[in-house]
Protein backbone atom coordinates (compact mmCIF):
# COMPACT_ATOMS: atom_id res chain seq x y z
CA UNK A 1 0.00 0.00 0.00
CA UNK A 2 1.25 3.55 -0.67
CA UNK A 3 0.20 7.01 0.58
CA UNK A 4 -2.84 7.80 1.36
CA UNK A 5 -4.76 10.53 -1.57
CA UNK A 6 -8.15 12.69 -0.32
CA UNK A 7 -11.24 11.12 -0.74
CA UNK A 8 -11.81 14.40 -3.02
CA UNK A 9 -10.48 13.02 -5.99
CA UNK A 10 -12.47 9.78 -5.95
CA UNK A 11 -14.35 8.78 -8.77
CA UNK A 12 -17.58 8.20 -6.84
CA UNK A 13 -21.04 7.88 -8.74
CA UNK A 14 -23.45 11.09 -8.26
CA UNK A 15 -26.22 8.38 -8.01
CA UNK A 16 -24.11 6.17 -5.47
CA UNK A 17 -26.70 6.81 -2.65
CA UNK A 18 -29.77 6.05 -4.65
CA UNK A 19 -32.13 2.97 -3.16
CA UNK A 20 -30.71 -0.41 -4.96
CA UNK A 21 -32.78 -3.20 -6.02
CA UNK A 22 -33.33 -5.87 -3.47
CA UNK A 23 -31.87 -9.24 -3.13
CA UNK A 24 -32.68 -11.62 -5.93
CA UNK A 25 -36.70 -12.58 -5.65
CA UNK A 26 -36.30 -12.46 -1.87
CA UNK A 27 -34.23 -15.91 -2.22
CA UNK A 28 -32.63 -17.09 0.81
CA UNK A 29 -28.89 -18.98 1.41
CA UNK A 30 -29.12 -22.63 1.62
CA UNK A 31 -26.36 -21.51 4.85
CA UNK A 32 -28.54 -18.84 6.00
CA UNK A 33 -29.16 -14.93 5.35
CA UNK A 34 -29.91 -13.85 2.37
CA UNK A 35 -28.79 -15.36 -1.09
CA UNK A 36 -26.95 -13.01 -3.31
CA UNK A 37 -25.94 -15.66 -5.75
CA UNK A 38 -27.89 -14.26 -8.48
CA UNK A 39 -25.83 -11.11 -8.33
CA UNK A 40 -22.60 -13.01 -7.90
CA UNK A 41 -22.85 -14.85 -11.27
CA UNK A 42 -24.41 -11.48 -13.46
CA UNK A 43 -21.59 -9.32 -11.74
CA UNK A 44 -19.14 -12.32 -13.20
CA UNK A 45 -20.84 -12.27 -16.38
CA UNK A 46 -20.40 -8.41 -16.80
CA UNK A 47 -16.80 -7.57 -14.88
CA UNK A 48 -14.81 -10.56 -14.98
CA UNK A 49 -15.88 -11.31 -18.10
CA UNK A 50 -17.10 -15.45 -18.14
CA UNK A 51 -19.72 -17.33 -19.20
CA UNK A 52 -22.62 -16.73 -21.27
CA UNK A 53 -25.02 -15.38 -19.01
CA UNK A 54 -27.69 -13.42 -20.88
CA UNK A 55 -27.12 -9.59 -20.30
CA UNK A 56 -30.45 -7.94 -18.73
CA UNK A 57 -31.65 -4.86 -21.07
CA UNK A 58 -30.52 -1.57 -18.56
CA UNK A 59 -26.74 -3.62 -19.57
CA UNK A 60 -25.08 -2.49 -22.72
CA UNK A 61 -23.46 -5.36 -24.25
CA UNK A 62 -21.24 -2.75 -26.24
CA UNK A 63 -19.74 -1.33 -23.11
CA UNK A 64 -19.20 -4.88 -21.53
CA UNK A 65 -17.67 -6.29 -24.73
CA UNK A 66 -14.95 -2.86 -24.79
CA UNK A 67 -14.23 -3.74 -21.27
CA UNK A 68 -13.74 -7.33 -21.62
CA UNK A 69 -11.12 -6.50 -24.26
CA UNK A 70 -8.94 -5.30 -22.05
CA UNK A 71 -9.77 -7.53 -19.10
CA UNK A 72 -8.65 -10.46 -21.11
CA UNK A 73 -5.60 -9.10 -22.21
CA UNK A 74 -4.34 -8.26 -18.87
CA UNK A 75 -5.70 -11.56 -17.23
CA UNK A 76 -3.86 -13.76 -20.11
CA UNK A 77 -0.46 -11.69 -19.61
CA UNK A 78 -0.78 -12.34 -15.91
CA UNK A 79 -1.13 -16.29 -16.01
CA UNK A 80 1.96 -16.40 -18.34
CA UNK A 81 4.02 -13.67 -16.45
CA UNK A 82 3.00 -14.61 -13.16
CA UNK A 83 0.92 -17.32 -12.48
CA UNK A 84 2.92 -20.00 -14.58
CA UNK A 85 6.44 -18.75 -12.96
CA UNK A 86 5.34 -17.77 -9.14
CA UNK A 87 2.64 -20.68 -8.18
CA UNK A 88 4.97 -23.48 -9.95
CA UNK A 89 8.18 -22.04 -7.83
CA UNK A 90 6.37 -21.82 -4.40
CA UNK A 91 5.15 -24.93 -4.83
CA UNK A 92 8.33 -26.80 -4.55
CA UNK A 93 9.13 -24.86 -1.58
CA UNK A 94 6.12 -26.49 0.55
CA UNK A 95 6.57 -29.76 3.11
CA UNK A 96 4.01 -31.84 2.66
CA UNK A 97 1.02 -32.47 4.59
CA UNK A 98 0.25 -28.48 5.02
CA UNK A 99 -2.83 -26.85 6.21
CA UNK A 100 -5.64 -25.72 3.52
CA UNK A 101 -6.79 -23.25 5.64
CA UNK A 102 -5.80 -20.30 4.67
CA UNK A 103 -5.63 -16.65 6.52
CA UNK A 104 -4.34 -13.46 4.84
CA UNK A 105 -4.28 -10.32 6.98
CA UNK A 106 -3.96 -6.84 5.30
CA UNK A 107 -5.06 -9.14 2.22
CA UNK A 108 -7.58 -5.89 0.30
CA UNK A 109 -8.79 -7.23 -2.70
CA UNK A 110 -5.58 -9.77 -3.55
CA UNK A 111 -7.58 -13.22 -3.89
CA UNK A 112 -5.96 -13.42 -6.82
CA UNK A 113 -2.80 -14.00 -5.17
CA UNK A 114 -4.20 -16.22 -2.41
CA UNK A 115 -5.25 -18.53 -5.06
CA UNK A 116 -1.49 -18.80 -6.77
CA UNK A 117 0.81 -18.92 -3.75
CA UNK A 118 -1.99 -21.99 -2.33
CA UNK A 119 -4.25 -23.27 -5.08
CA UNK A 120 -4.71 -26.64 -2.92
CA UNK A 121 -6.77 -23.94 -0.67
CA UNK A 122 -10.33 -25.07 0.57
CA UNK A 123 -10.79 -22.16 2.84
CA UNK A 124 -9.55 -18.39 2.56
CA UNK A 125 -9.82 -15.57 5.24
CA UNK A 126 -8.73 -12.00 4.09
CA UNK A 127 -9.31 -8.92 6.05
CA UNK A 128 -8.05 -5.17 5.68
CA UNK A 129 -9.64 -1.70 5.41
CA UNK A 130 -11.92 -2.28 2.66
CA UNK A 131 -15.27 -3.48 2.92
CA UNK A 132 -16.90 -6.33 0.40
CA UNK A 133 -19.55 -3.56 -1.39
CA UNK A 134 -23.62 -3.88 -2.37
CA UNK A 135 -23.63 -6.19 -5.78
CA UNK A 136 -27.60 -4.64 -5.98
CA UNK A 137 -26.64 -1.41 -8.07
CA UNK A 138 -26.10 -3.56 -10.95
CA UNK A 139 -29.71 -3.65 -11.34
CA UNK A 140 -30.16 -0.55 -12.08
CA UNK A 141 -26.74 0.72 -13.50
CA UNK A 142 -27.04 2.48 -16.95
CA UNK A 143 -25.01 2.51 -19.69
CA UNK A 144 -23.14 5.79 -18.72
CA UNK A 145 -23.08 4.37 -14.93
CA UNK A 146 -21.87 0.68 -16.31
CA UNK A 147 -19.07 2.51 -18.24
CA UNK A 148 -17.86 4.68 -15.97
CA UNK A 149 -17.49 2.17 -13.01
CA UNK A 150 -15.99 -0.49 -15.28
CA UNK A 151 -13.38 2.22 -16.12
CA UNK A 152 -12.80 2.53 -12.37
CA UNK A 153 -12.72 -1.72 -12.29
CA UNK A 154 -10.15 -1.41 -14.87
CA UNK A 155 -7.53 0.94 -13.49
CA UNK A 156 -7.98 -0.37 -9.90
CA UNK A 157 -7.52 -3.88 -11.07
CA UNK A 158 -4.84 -2.75 -13.08
CA UNK A 159 -2.20 -2.88 -10.09
CA UNK A 160 -3.15 -6.64 -9.47
CA UNK A 161 -2.69 -7.64 -12.79
CA UNK A 162 0.24 -6.03 -13.74
CA UNK A 163 2.07 -5.02 -11.01
CA UNK A 164 1.08 -7.76 -8.71
CA UNK A 165 0.39 -5.30 -5.88
CA UNK A 166 -2.56 -2.52 -4.90
CA UNK A 167 -1.91 0.87 -4.14
CA UNK A 168 -4.01 2.33 -1.32
CA UNK A 169 -5.39 4.94 -3.46
CA UNK A 170 -6.56 2.25 -6.19
CA UNK A 171 -8.59 0.47 -3.32
CA UNK A 172 -10.08 3.08 -1.10
CA UNK A 173 -11.78 4.51 -4.96
CA UNK A 174 -12.84 0.57 -5.46
CA UNK A 175 -15.17 1.68 -2.84
CA UNK A 176 -17.56 3.79 -4.45
CA UNK A 177 -19.37 3.91 -7.19
CA UNK A 178 -21.70 1.88 -8.82
CA UNK A 179 -19.75 -1.70 -8.80
CA UNK A 180 -18.81 -3.76 -5.82
CA UNK A 181 -15.47 -3.06 -5.90
CA UNK A 182 -13.54 -6.01 -3.77
CA UNK A 183 -16.38 -8.00 -4.79
CA UNK A 184 -15.11 -7.09 -8.45
CA UNK A 185 -11.58 -7.63 -7.64
CA UNK A 186 -12.48 -11.02 -6.06
CA UNK A 187 -14.72 -12.25 -8.97
CA UNK A 188 -12.07 -11.21 -11.25
CA UNK A 189 -9.68 -13.54 -9.16
CA UNK A 190 -11.82 -16.41 -9.70
CA UNK A 191 -11.37 -15.98 -13.53
CA UNK A 192 -7.94 -15.90 -13.42
CA UNK A 193 -7.52 -19.02 -11.73
CA UNK A 194 -10.39 -21.28 -13.80
CA UNK A 195 -13.12 -20.88 -11.11
CA UNK A 196 -16.46 -19.90 -10.84
CA UNK A 197 -18.90 -18.53 -8.47
CA UNK A 198 -21.56 -21.02 -6.60
CA UNK A 199 -23.22 -18.81 -4.06
CA UNK A 200 -22.55 -15.72 -2.36
CA UNK A 201 -24.51 -13.85 1.09
CA UNK A 202 -23.18 -11.34 3.54
CA UNK A 203 -22.00 -12.26 6.75
CA UNK A 204 -21.45 -11.52 10.38
CA UNK A 205 -19.61 -12.89 13.60
CA UNK A 206 -21.55 -14.19 16.24
CA UNK A 207 -20.49 -13.62 19.74
CA UNK A 208 -18.58 -17.17 19.41
CA UNK A 209 -17.29 -16.22 16.52
CA UNK A 210 -19.76 -18.15 14.46
CA UNK A 211 -21.05 -17.14 11.00
CA UNK A 212 -24.30 -16.18 10.13
CA UNK A 213 -25.42 -14.88 7.12
CA UNK A 214 -27.62 -11.44 6.74
CA UNK A 215 -30.97 -11.94 6.47
CA UNK A 216 -33.20 -9.55 4.25
CA UNK A 217 -35.06 -7.84 7.44
CA UNK A 218 -31.79 -7.32 8.40
CA UNK A 219 -29.86 -6.03 5.35
CA UNK A 220 -33.85 -3.05 4.92
CA UNK A 221 -32.97 -2.68 9.03
CA UNK A 222 -29.77 -1.01 8.29
CA UNK A 223 -30.53 0.49 4.65
CA UNK A 224 -28.76 3.98 4.31
CA UNK A 225 -26.84 3.43 7.10
CA UNK A 226 -23.28 3.44 5.39
CA UNK A 227 -20.22 1.32 6.41
CA UNK A 228 -17.82 2.46 8.85
CA UNK A 229 -14.56 4.75 8.59
CA UNK A 230 -11.98 1.92 9.33
CA UNK A 231 -8.63 4.14 9.50
CA UNK A 232 -8.60 8.28 9.07
CA UNK A 233 -7.20 9.17 6.16
CA UNK A 234 -8.92 6.37 4.29
CA UNK A 235 -12.34 6.61 2.53
CA UNK A 236 -15.67 5.61 4.20
CA UNK A 237 -17.78 3.24 1.51
CA UNK A 238 -21.11 4.63 0.39
CA UNK A 239 -23.00 1.38 0.42
CA UNK A 240 -24.54 -0.19 3.53
CA UNK A 241 -22.61 -1.80 6.29
CA UNK A 242 -25.08 -5.20 5.91
CA UNK A 243 -22.33 -5.70 2.78
CA UNK A 244 -18.93 -4.79 4.91
CA UNK A 245 -18.43 -8.98 4.83
CA UNK A 246 -18.86 -11.39 2.78
CA UNK A 247 -18.48 -15.39 2.26
CA UNK A 248 -18.16 -16.78 -1.30
CA UNK A 249 -17.96 -20.31 -2.34
CA UNK A 250 -16.79 -21.37 -5.75
CA UNK A 251 -15.64 -23.89 -7.53
CA UNK A 252 -13.91 -24.77 -11.26
CA UNK A 253 -15.47 -24.22 -13.77
CA UNK A 254 -17.98 -26.64 -14.86
CA UNK A 255 -16.94 -28.68 -11.79
CA UNK A 256 -19.91 -30.21 -9.19
CA UNK A 257 -21.05 -27.66 -6.90
CA UNK A 258 -21.58 -29.96 -4.30
CA UNK A 259 -17.88 -31.32 -4.66
CA UNK A 260 -14.28 -29.65 -4.04
CA UNK A 261 -15.80 -26.61 -2.80
CA UNK A 262 -13.78 -23.61 -1.96
CA UNK A 263 -14.70 -20.79 0.46
CA UNK A 264 -12.99 -17.35 0.89
CA UNK A 265 -14.09 -14.83 3.34
CA UNK A 266 -13.35 -11.55 3.44
CA UNK A 267 -14.04 -9.06 6.65
CA UNK A 268 -13.53 -5.58 6.77
CA UNK A 269 -11.31 -4.77 10.06
CA UNK A 270 -8.84 -2.77 11.24
CA UNK A 271 -6.14 -4.92 12.59
CA UNK A 272 -4.53 -2.81 15.29
CA UNK A 273 -4.32 -3.80 18.54
CA UNK A 274 -7.34 -1.87 19.95
CA UNK A 275 -9.55 -3.12 17.59
CA UNK A 276 -8.35 -6.52 17.43
CA UNK A 277 -8.33 -6.80 20.97
CA UNK A 278 -12.00 -5.72 21.27
CA UNK A 279 -13.11 -7.92 18.67
CA UNK A 280 -14.01 -11.05 20.76
CA UNK A 281 -15.74 -12.75 17.85
CA UNK A 282 -13.06 -12.20 15.29
CA UNK A 283 -10.94 -13.75 17.75
CA UNK A 284 -12.93 -16.26 18.36
CA UNK A 285 -13.25 -16.87 14.32
CA UNK A 286 -9.60 -17.02 13.79
CA UNK A 287 -8.76 -19.24 16.67
CA UNK A 288 -11.19 -21.68 15.17
CA UNK A 289 -9.63 -21.69 12.11
CA UNK A 290 -6.97 -24.20 13.63
CA UNK A 291 -3.75 -24.61 12.19
CA UNK A 292 -3.50 -22.35 9.33
CA UNK A 293 -1.10 -21.17 6.13
CA UNK A 294 -0.61 -17.58 6.09
CA UNK A 295 0.56 -14.85 3.40
CA UNK A 296 0.91 -11.60 3.32
CA UNK A 297 2.20 -8.80 1.28
CA UNK A 298 2.85 -4.75 0.53
CA UNK A 299 1.53 -4.81 3.73
CA UNK A 300 3.12 -1.24 4.91
CA UNK A 301 5.45 -3.34 7.40
CA UNK A 302 2.27 -3.38 9.65
CA UNK A 303 3.49 -6.60 11.33
CA UNK A 304 6.91 -4.53 12.25
CA UNK A 305 4.80 -2.25 14.10
CA UNK A 306 4.23 -2.72 18.00
CA UNK A 307 0.69 -2.09 17.96
CA UNK A 308 0.21 -4.85 15.32
CA UNK A 309 1.09 -7.55 17.63
CA UNK A 310 -2.05 -9.50 18.54
CA UNK A 311 -2.68 -9.88 14.79
CA UNK A 312 1.29 -11.03 14.62
CA UNK A 313 1.46 -13.56 17.87
CA UNK A 314 -2.20 -14.78 16.30
CA UNK A 315 -0.21 -15.94 13.21
CA UNK A 316 3.06 -16.90 14.92
CA UNK A 317 1.09 -19.47 17.67
CA UNK A 318 -1.49 -20.51 14.31
CA UNK A 319 0.69 -21.25 10.95
CA UNK A 320 2.96 -24.31 9.64
CA UNK A 321 3.68 -22.30 6.80
CA UNK A 322 3.66 -18.23 5.10
CA UNK A 323 4.77 -16.94 2.17
CA UNK A 324 5.28 -12.41 2.05
CA UNK A 325 7.77 -10.10 1.21
CA UNK A 326 9.65 -7.95 3.41
CA UNK A 327 5.91 -6.72 5.47
CA UNK A 328 5.96 -10.46 6.89
CA UNK A 329 6.94 -11.15 10.32
CA UNK A 330 10.36 -9.65 11.39
CA UNK A 331 12.69 -12.19 12.34
CA UNK A 332 13.40 -10.99 16.50
CA UNK A 333 9.76 -12.27 16.77
CA UNK A 334 9.59 -15.71 13.83
CA UNK A 335 12.89 -17.50 15.38
CA UNK A 336 11.68 -16.53 18.86
CA UNK A 337 8.39 -18.53 17.85
CA UNK A 338 9.91 -21.63 16.47
CA UNK A 339 10.37 -20.57 12.98
CA UNK A 340 12.91 -20.47 10.59
CA UNK A 341 13.01 -18.02 7.45
CA UNK A 342 14.31 -19.11 3.96
CA UNK A 343 14.58 -15.57 1.80
CA UNK A 344 15.03 -14.99 -2.11
CA UNK A 345 15.98 -12.20 -4.17
CA UNK A 346 17.38 -9.11 -2.85
CA UNK A 347 16.90 -7.16 -0.18
CA UNK A 348 18.94 -3.50 0.86
CA UNK A 349 16.09 -1.84 2.84
CA UNK A 350 12.26 -1.12 3.46
CA UNK A 351 10.41 0.17 0.43
CA UNK A 352 8.92 2.19 3.05
CA UNK A 353 10.60 3.74 6.55
CA UNK A 354 10.39 1.02 8.82
CA UNK A 355 11.94 -0.41 12.11
CA UNK A 356 15.69 0.04 11.82
CA UNK A 357 16.46 -2.68 13.93
CA UNK A 358 14.23 -4.96 11.86
CA UNK A 359 15.82 -3.94 9.07
CA UNK A 360 19.05 -4.75 9.61
CA UNK A 361 17.82 -8.09 10.81
CA UNK A 362 16.72 -8.06 7.29
CA UNK A 363 19.15 -7.44 5.30
CA UNK A 364 21.73 -10.12 6.94
CA UNK A 365 19.12 -12.75 6.37
CA UNK A 366 18.86 -11.89 2.66
CA UNK A 367 23.06 -11.27 2.41
CA UNK A 368 23.20 -14.65 0.39
CA UNK A 369 19.71 -15.39 -1.14
CA UNK A 370 19.11 -17.32 -4.45
CA UNK A 371 17.79 -15.20 -6.90
CA UNK A 372 13.82 -14.49 -7.76
CA UNK A 373 12.33 -14.35 -10.76
CA UNK A 374 9.33 -12.52 -10.10
CA UNK A 375 7.58 -9.55 -7.97
CA UNK A 376 6.13 -10.57 -5.04
CA UNK A 377 4.33 -7.86 -3.38
CA UNK A 378 6.89 -4.79 -2.39
CA UNK A 379 10.01 -4.29 -4.09
CA UNK A 380 12.91 -3.18 -1.48
CA UNK A 381 14.31 0.16 -2.19
CA UNK A 382 16.45 -0.49 -4.44
CA UNK A 383 13.72 -1.44 -7.01
CA UNK A 384 14.33 -5.60 -6.17
CA UNK A 385 12.08 -8.78 -6.27
CA UNK A 386 12.13 -10.41 -3.09
CA UNK A 387 10.15 -13.42 -1.17
CA UNK A 388 10.43 -14.77 2.07
CA UNK A 389 9.32 -18.44 3.23
CA UNK A 390 8.55 -18.76 7.22
CA UNK A 391 8.36 -22.04 8.20
CA UNK A 392 8.63 -24.07 11.58
CA UNK A 393 11.98 -24.88 12.31
CA UNK A 394 13.15 -28.92 11.93
CA UNK A 395 12.68 -29.99 16.30
CA UNK A 396 10.07 -27.37 17.23
CA UNK A 397 7.93 -28.58 19.52
CA UNK A 398 4.06 -28.28 17.70
CA UNK A 399 1.74 -25.97 18.82
CA UNK A 400 -1.47 -27.49 20.56
CA UNK A 401 -4.30 -28.04 18.29
CA UNK A 402 -7.72 -26.17 18.75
Amino acid sequence: MFALVAAALLAASPDAGAAPAPASAGAVHPQGGADFTAEAKLLYRIVACQGDLPLPANIDAKVVEEHCKKLKARIDKYRKTWVEVASPFIQKLKPEGLPTTVVYPFGGGDLISALTTYPELTEVTTMSLEHAGDPRRIHKVDAKQLRESLDVIDRTSAGLLVANDSKTENLMKAQRGELPGQLSFFLIALAVHGYEPVSLRYIALDKDGSVKGHTAEEIAAVEGKEGKLLRAGWTAPDFSEAFDNYEMVFVKIGGDPKKDQKVHRHFARNLDDDHVGADEPLQKYLEARGRICAMTKAASYLLWRDNFSRIRNFLLAHMEFMVSDSTGVPPAYATKAGFEQVPFGHFSESFLGANAAHNADFKKLWAKAPPLEFRYGYLDKGMQFHMLITKKAPGAAPEKKN
